[in-house]
């Protein structure tokens, strides 16, 4: 991993967002700490600041924002998507967590193991849609975007 094409640091702008639940901070836990292990995360505009950076991701006028700042917190790029595209992998990926997680509690491993294929699978496809969003913008690999897109979800919790 290079030293510059990496996030240092990670903040979620969660105002005016209900309380998560455990699982839903856990996930949240678990994603930006895996993130902050291991990213690859570069900038490919040759006038935009080296890394490593500091991301902020919140959701402003219904539209994704990641905000990226050098490691001294001078500005180095902020992109704004559309949340159109992830809307319904979104809403799958937190019906079949449910199940997960309300499998966990009482079925078999084998049933427990199926449903966990299945919220991978859609959150494969989360990753992707969140790949082709930042193509252009970023540059990153597919273990940071799925990551990434854990983040993205928890942005998205109704309570």
């Amino acid at each position: 991993m290079s030293e510059t094409n990496r996030l240092i640091a990670i903040e979620l702008d969660d105002s005016g967002l209900p309380a998560p639940t455990p699982e839903v901070e856990q996930e949240r836990r678990v994603a930006i700490f895996d993130l902050l292990e291991d990213n690859m995360l570069a900038l490919p505009q040759t006038e935009a600041p080296e890394g490593p950076y500091a991301l902020d991701l919140s959701i402003r006028d219904r539209r994704l924002v990641f905000d990226l700042k050098t490691e001294s917190g001078d500005p180095a790029a902020q992109f704004h998507l559309s949340l159109s595209p992830f809307r319904q992998v979104i809403k799958d990926y937190f019906q079949i967590c449910e199940s997960y997680f309300d499998a966990v509690k009482r079925l078999p491993p084998a049933q427990i193991e199926a449903i966990d294929m299945g919220r991978r699978g859609i959150h494969d496809e989360g990753s992707r849609i969140l790949l082709e969003r930042l193509e252009d913008k970023i540059t990153t690999d597919h273990d940071t975007a799925r990551r990434l897109f854990t983040l993205i979800c928890v942005l998205h919790f109704k309570g």
